[in-house]
């Protein structure tokens, strides 16, 4: 019994010094934000939307080309709203020589801009991908339209919307069955390997040289040296 009074006073004793530990965390174990990754560099394969104004007097197709071989991007041009006058358009060609060889048709007066799309690439460029197609309607309600051959001058503000690219993979179609799921191999890993290179000048010149297949054309631009091909 003299045991048992000893271990109620032993008891009695611990429970007054005892702490009693709050549960849950301690305060300010709490897992805190991360801050927020922030990229200050652009993949090479990134679109960016432009609002382009091109004031009156001056030469769109030439105004844009300056864009494009001054910022050594290429362009794609979406729509375009304003006036111009004195337009030279290419029409359809009757004959089955190719794009490029029909009449050349020079409208005189203002027109107003319904549609103007295509893209424009700094030099060097492949033949055949620059190139712009406008839609015009008159003033007695007309609606005209063709391939730019000439100056288009603008007669108002014309207001462009436009995206820029940095890189632009030229592929010849149609591609045969047989070397379809080959091809596709080959352009997926050189494409993921563009977007995953950190330099935004482009492809190492060797990436391509292990292939069996043509590779595809990859251009690209930067703003220290001209489009290169590989």
């Amino acid at each position: 019994m003299a045991g048992s009074g000893d271990l109620s006073s032993i008891t009695a004793k611990t429970g007054e010094n005892a702490v009693r530990r709050p549960r849950g965390r301690p305060a300010g174990s709490k897992n805190k934000p991360k801050p927020p990754i922030i990229i200050t560099r652009d993949s090479p394969n990134t679109l960016r939307a432009h609002a382009m104004e091109v004031s009156p007097g001056c030469d769109i197709g030439e105004s844009l080309a300056t864009f494009a071989r001054r910022k050594q991007q290429g362009i794609w041009v979406l729509s375009a709203a304003g006036f111009v006058s004195n337009v030279m358009l290419r029409q359809p060609s009757p004959s089955p020589s190719g794009p490029g060889s029909g009449p050349i048709v020079t409208l005189h007066g203002r027109f107003e801009i319904l549609s103007l799309v295509g893209s424009v690439l700094p030099p060097p460029a492949p033949p055949g991908v620059t190139g712009l197609a406008i839609y015009l309607v008159g003033p007695q309600g007309q609606v005209v339209g063709g391939a730019i051959a000439g100056p288009l001058m603008a007669s108002g503000p014309v207001v462009i919307m436009a995206a820029t690219f940095m890189n632009a993979t030229f592929d010849r179609l149609p591609i045969d069955k047989d070397e379809a799921i080959a091809a596709t191999t080959t352009h997926d890993q050189s494409h993921h390997r563009v977007i995953g290179v950190s330099d935004i000048y482009g492809p190492p010149q060797n990436m391509l040289s292990n292939t069996t297949l043509p590779p595809p054309e990859i251009y690209t631009w930067s703003t220290t040296r001209p489009l290169s091909k590989t």
